[in-house]
């Protein structure tokens, strides 16, 4: 149950921070020309988890409480993007380019269909 509170922690503060950033820059130029909230949000979610993985690795200076709270609550809440970036690059690091990319095909090309049919089927509803 403890761990539940922290993914639920960091995911209601993640899910909020992402908010703020989208106010704080959809304020300025027409949002509807480029996501550049959501282009920050994913990069910015990358940049953190790589550090802190990168950082965290072989030193065991996140415990699974703060892992959890802050690479799948956090991070989560803020982009799931920072996840599959971090999955992508290890693949890489671990020899499999391949594989790394057949999952960057496998989660762009579906998941933009998806959003594409989901948008044009709830427009039919």
């Amino acid at each position: 149950m403890t761990k539940l509170f922290y993914v639920g922690l960091g995911g209601f503060l993640g899910s909020v921070l992402r908010y703020l950033v989208s106010l704080a820059v959809d304020s300025g130029p027409d949002p509807r020309l480029m996501p550049w909230a959501t282009i920050i949000v994913n990069v910015a979610g990358c940049l953190a988890i790589g550090l802190l993985a990168g950082w965290s690795e072989g030193r065991g200076v996140l415990g699974d409480g703060l892992a959890l709270f802050v690479m799948v609550g956090l991070l989560g809440g803020f982009t799931t993007f920072s996840a599959f970036g971090l999955q992508t690059a290890e693949l890489v690091r671990g020899g499999y380019a391949g594989l790394a990319a057949l999952n960057v095909a496998a989660q762009v090309v579906p998941g933009l269909a998806a959003v594409w049919l989901g948008f044009s089927a709830g427009r039919m509803i």
